[in-house]
């Protein structure tokens, strides 16, 4: 327990001496159908994962996913809004991630991910995307408190 503690604070403590290129960790949540594949899952974190590299700074070593599977009735997702989607076979990525991103970034990642989406063979339209951004003081890693407070942000 300790030794994961010292990993997550040396990991937090590196990506702050070196905020100038890479920021600290995203959170991601994918809200899949329960009848998703598990590997397509992974296909969808990784290249989530790598797109966050790539776009937004994010440190490689810094992936955190949580698959939250729900039944079909009960991921009510409009077919038509802003897009056409199959309700039936749509997913939802949510990102919680340190702010500070530009709208050029934003776009860019958008594009990349719903490309590497069409890759492994997943149609990018039954993706629904959003980031919410807040700040050092919004996260907490261990009893030292909060990010803010643990690196003298």
């Amino acid at each position: 327990m300790v030794y994961f503690c010292d990993q997550i604070k040396n990991t937090i403590a590196w990506s702050a001496l070196t905020l100038s290129r890479k920021t600290l960790m995203p959170l991601n949540k994918l809200h899949v159908p329960c009848d998703l594949p598990v590997e397509t899952c992974i296909q969808v974190n990784t290249l989530l994962h790598a797109a966050l590299v790539q776009h937004f700074a994010v440190n490689p070593e810094d992936d955190f996913c949580i698959v939250m599977r729900y039944a079909r009735e009960d991921m009510m997702l409009h077919p038509t809004f802003l897009g056409p989607r199959d309700p039936e076979a749509s997913i939802i990525i949510d990102i919680t991630l340190m702010a500070g991103r530009t709208d050029a970034r934003k776009e860019a990642f958008y594009s990349e991910l719903r490309y590497k989406l069409q890759k492994i063979g997943f149609p990018p339209d039954n993706a629904i995307v959003f980031l919410t951004e807040n700040n050092p003081i919004d996260w907490s890693f261990s009893r030292g408190g909060s990010v803010k407070k643990v690196l003298a942000l």
